[in-house]
């Protein structure tokens, strides 16, 4: 493994350090909405944060209210077909780079994170989310949205198959405490203590040896990530893009997107 340094200056991210220990925070717009940018950003940093030495784990958290609001639908609306195959092209490895993360990383939710960002928070190793009226989940069949096996997977590792089939199906969002109930987090605790409980756990992964508890994770989430198989992406992507163009889908997503924009 060579060490690189890593890179701070990010467009849709903010990072700082403490004790090798990296938090980065979304910081795109109030909501965090994932764009091609972020996509980009996150890509770079989990590359670069898994091959520097001096980073001994990694806390991703959001803004106030917000972990993140999901995918920028706004953007993917207007792209045209190219553009919207190379952005789920590029969201899938994304998700790829983060889930296979050898070190700690902990999700500090600090709000709502449906979709897109819940597919973020659940590619990490623990998560704390802010009480409140905030919302998790995975909601893309009622927005028109196929869900990718590799998606499945990756949200039925911390809830169950029966659990994420059903929540699946209904597009179900559920409320932190629901979300702690089915182990979808593993805390919930007051907005202002997130980051401070985030940070507490990840004392907690500082005290093992880190070579053992990588080794030890890739063994744990060997069968997962070996379903996340980037060499058929054609495949796996065509159905969910064939129907992203269907005459119901786009009436969705333009419903969504003119809400957006109010």
């Amino acid at each position: 493994m060579t060490n690189e340094t890593l890179q701070t200056n990010f467009e849709t991210l903010a990072v700082s350090s403490k004790d090798n220990i990296v938090t980065l925070q979304l910081n795109r717009g109030k909501a965090n909405p994932i764009n091609r940018q972020m996509i980009n950003d996150l890509h770079t940093f989990f590359e670069q944060a898994t091959n520097d030495e001096d980073v001994n784990g990694v806390i991703m958290t959001g803004k106030q209210h917000f972990f993140s609001s999901g995918l920028d639908l706004k953007q993917l609306y207007d792209m045209n077909e190219e553009d919207v195959k190379e952005f789920w092209v590029a969201f899938m490895k994304m998700t790829k780079v983060i889930a296979s993360f050898p070190k700690p990383l902990i999700a500090a939710i600090t709000g709502h994170s449906p979709a897109g960002g819940c597919v973020l928070a659940v590619c990490a190793d623990y998560r704390v989310m802010a009480e409140g009226n905030y919302i998790i989940g995975l909601n893309e069949i009622p927005v028109g949205i196929v869900v990718p096996k590799v998606i499945f997977d990756l949200y039925a590792f911390w809830i169950g198959n029966k659990t994420a089939y059903q929540y699946l199906l209904e597009g179900k969002l559920i409320s932190p405490s629901e979300a702690k109930e089915v182990g979808l987090v593993d805390e919930v605790v007051a907005a202002d203590k997130v980051l401070a409980h985030a940070e507490e756990k990840m004392e907690d992964y500082a005290n093992f040896d880190g070579k053992t508890w990588s080794l030890s994770k890739s063994n744990l989430r060997g069968g997962m990530l070996a379903g996340m198989n980037m060499d058929n992406l054609d495949e796996i992507l065509e159905p969910m893009l064939k129907q992203w163009w269907s005459p119901r889908t786009r009436s969705i997503l333009k419903m969504i997107v003119a809400s957006l924009t109010k």
